[in-house]
């Protein structure tokens, strides 16, 4: 397939960045990005891309996947595109009882994005939880390095100083707690405490993979306090471990999980999978969304989520994740710059002795995008249909630019 880019393409991408009249909350690369083709994206010049970034943790089904153009283009030939909530789509409850079928969940709702998964996730968990306890059973925890969102309750449990100071105060009754168990023995009080939210790795926060010895432990301590453990596999769920829920490699269930980035192909979607006893506990009125669980969206999650729990595309993550994990600690043992790596599947951290954002920059003058997490730690996450030729290309690239 060749991608042509249109005069209007070109012309668009010349436009100065500093005139754009978008709000300036990111700090945009230079280039401009027109098209995508497989495992790569294009710019206003033609030039491609390696994509070690999947739009962060989104596009892993790459670009141009016939298939999600397909149900677009049927959805809209359908004439069906919004409803509301106040009536049944069948493309919503389909989509439902296939997160159902595959996890523990017995419900689920949908929104817009992983924010408001975790903000609708504190809402269940309080609701549940006075129904189990009383009124001063409200408290939400998060661990040390978590990132769970901006908004004001999924920012009081993100751990970014930067993030909360301007904002401050935040929405209350939220607190972080060190990835400590004593700590957490201390803090997961089953007469305050509604809920404690963890991510199985913390992608934002260095790409930890938390210990599976550690999981369970909390899952024993909340269960006996009744204390709802929510798992945000936002970044780290429907396969890029290389199991569709991180959570199924650890042997741990949790009461609720919540989803984002890639269920919908890059159309914007978050989920909130709920077990059996917090479903009871809701009822009409306590939550809602205009957008969540539209037709045309849920229509292409469906596609998705078919396609990224399909066992063979699963087992190739995980067997190249462990290829390439083994060539990330070759490349960090010749390089002597890369202190130390984390991950599994198609997640990965490197700890660099350098600016990861200075490594970045030169990764887009090299034809690779990847992200940082944090300071100091290099993250990758491609597309999941990428094979081990794109993957060695990509990790050449980074042997050349952290030198």
């Amino acid at each position: 397939m060749t991608v042509t880019l249109s005069a209007e393409d070109v012309f668009a991408a010349t436009a100065d960045a500093e005139t754009s009249s978008l709000l300036s909350t990111y700090k945009r690369a230079p280039m401009q990005l027109v098209g995508g083709e497989g495992v790569e994206l294009i710019d206003s010049n033609g030039k491609r891309y390696l994509d070690f970034a999947s739009g962060i943790a989104v596009n892993s089904l790459g670009y141009g996947d016939p298939g999600i153009a397909k149900v677009i283009n049927d959805a809209l030939g359908a004439g069906l595109i919004h409803t509301s909530n106040l009536y049944r789509t069948a493309q919503g409850e389909e989509l439902a009882a296939k997160l159902v079928e595959r996890s523990f969940a017995s419900k689920v709702f949908f929104c817009n994005s992983g924010a408001e998964a975790n903000e609708g996730a504190f809402k269940f968990a309080r609701r549940w939880a006075r129904k189990v306890g009383t009124d001063t059973k409200v408290e939400i925890i998060a661990l040390r390095g978590a990132f769970h969102g901006r908004l004001f309750a999924s920012l009081a449990a993100t751990d970014r100083p930067s993030y909360r100071a301007p904002f401050r105060p935040l929405a209350g009754g939220v607190s972080i707690c060190e990835r400590d168990l004593r700590d957490l023995d201390t803090a997961l009080d089953g007469e305050t405490v509604a809920a404690l939210i963890v991510e199985p790795i913390q992608g934002e926060g260095g790409v930890r993979v938390l210990d599976a010895d550690f999981l369970r432990r909390l899952r024993a301590m909340t269960a006996e306090r009744e204390i709802a453990l929510i798992f945000d596999e936002i970044q780290c769920g429907l396969g890029r471990t290389g199991h569709f829920f991180a959570y199924e490699s650890i042997g741990v269930v949790p009461d609720m999980l919540t989803l984002a980035k890639p269920i919908a192909g890059g159309l914007p979607m978050g989920a909130i999978l709920v077990s059996e006893e917090i479903g009871a506990a809701i009822q009409a009125g306590d939550h809602g969304t205009t957008f969540g669980g539209g037709p045309l969206v849920a229509a292409v999650a469906s596609y998705v989520v078919d396609r990224l729990s399909d066992p063979a595309l699963l087992k190739n993550v995980r067997d190249n994740g462990v290829w390439l994990g083994q060539q990330l600690d070759a490349l960090a043992r010749r390089s002597g710059k890369v202190r130390a790596i984390r991950g599994m599947g198609y997640i990965w951290g490197l700890d660099v002795v350098e600016s990861a954002n200075d490594i970045v920059k030169r990764g887009w003058e090299n034809g690779l995008l990847a992200l940082t997490a944090g300071e100091h730690t290099l993250r990758i996450l491609p597309p999941l249909v990428m094979n081990r030729d794109d993957l060695m290309r990509g990790v050449q690239i980074l042997e050349s630019i952290v030198g």
